[in-house]
């Protein structure tokens, strides 16, 4: 395959229609394009295991960031799970509607909220761990441990940057 594209499509210069080989190439080597197709196909695999409690990944990932001593703010919520905190607040209504998580007023300042799991959302939480684990324990076997740590670390280092 000829990996070499017009320097040009990048400046955003290019004249005409952007050729079909260009599209291939930026099918097979954009980070951005393999990482959201992963992850459309993790969310699938986890949201498979988790429905029988009606719940997404995106649920169970919100719900575990809120499993703390002591209640977060939006904001730290925010920050964890790359979200905004619009986003956050429309993931959490369907959440709240449950009884599933409760926002409260920070007392040390009224301007922040903090969020907390109620007593149902932590037993919900204990009864989707086992699910949880049973798909991650699957998706692990595809990779062997090197594969594995590599990926976390490249992740990682992904999120990490600006």
């Amino acid at each position: 395959m000829n990996n070499h594209v017009d320097i040009n499509i990048y400046r955003g210069m290019s004249k005409g229609p952007v050729s079909f080989e260009t599209t291939r190439f930026i099918r097979d080597a954009c980070l951005c394009l393999q990482v959201q197709r992963a992850a459309r196909a993790l969310a699938r695999r986890f949201d498979g295991a988790l429905q029988p409690l009606g719940l997404t990944n995106g649920q169970f990932s919100l719900l575990m960031s809120l499993n703390r001593p002591e209640p977060p703010t939006m904001g730290a919520v925010a920050s964890l799970l790359a979200m905004d905190r619009t986003t956050l607040t429309a993931a959490l209504k369907p959440l709240e509607r449950r009884g599933l998580v409760e926002v409260t007023v920070n007392p040390e300042d009224k301007r922040r909220r903090l969020l907390c799991l109620t007593a149902e959302g932590h037993g919900l939480l204990g009864e989707a761990l086992p699910l949880w684990q049973r798909a991650h324990q699957e998706l692990e076997a595809l990779l062997d441990q090197g594969e594995r740590e590599r990926l976390r670390a490249s992740l990682h280092l992904l999120t990490a940057s600006p």
